[in-house]
């Protein structure tokens, strides 16, 4: 199977002023589509040539697993969004996020607080866990909550190169913007599933 990069379902301009046409034509025209290319290569002439990604994902390991990942966590985390965002959390989700965190201010601040502590590079995810509630975890580099069991439902990338033309080094600021272009459509979509 050849992967290829997904068309974003807005225009590289569409999310100014929270990412800026620059960091989508960076982060999404050239980390993305690395993470693409190098796993077309990688997997060519593999046992894994003609596997679809979640399978990749989670039967491989080192640069392989690497870019798979990366190519689904990166694809989750764009379609995410919706110029000046779009919709709520539906009464479901709503119910689950104040059955756990009280309030959607109080579930915000632990969300972007796992996000802001992670170390280095890597992403924050709400979830559904094999219990059926929400959690936040964090994921380094690559990680995925796919190889854990655990349903994704959002997710932060705290890769410098999500942010850094933007924001430099204000991981928080970062942050604190995202929830301005949340597609809750998309995520509701996600917790229904």
């Amino acid at each position: 199977m050849i992967f290829e990069l997904p068309k974003l379902p807005y225009s590289p301009n569409a999310l100014e002023s929270v990412i800026s046409q620059k960091t989508i034509e960076f982060h999404y025209g050239k980390h993305h589509q690395a993470y693409v290319n190098n796993l077309n290569n990688l997997i060519k002439g593999t046992e894994l040539e003609d596997e679809d990604l979640e399978y990749i994902i989670k039967n491989s390991e080192g640069g392989i697993f690497n870019n798979a990942a990366q190519v689904w966590n990166h694809t989750f985390y764009f379609y995410q969004f919706a110029p000046k965002g779009k919709g709520t959390p539906s009464n479901a989700l709503l119910k689950a996020i104040e059955k756990k965190w009280n309030t959607m201010e109080e579930f915000k601040k632990e969300f972007n607080q796992a996000a802001a502590t992670l170390f280095g590079s890597g992403w924050a995810w709400l979830v559904v866990n094999k219990n059926g509630d929400l959690e936040i975890t964090k994921e380094s580099n690559a990680g995925t909550p796919l190889t854990k069991g655990l349903k994704p439902i959002l997710t932060f990338d705290v890769w410098e190169h999500a942010y850094y033309i933007d924001y430099q080094n204000r991981r928080s600021d970062y942050l604190n913007a995202l929830w301005e272009i949340i597609n809750w459509e998309e995520i509701n979509q996600r917790f229904d599933k």
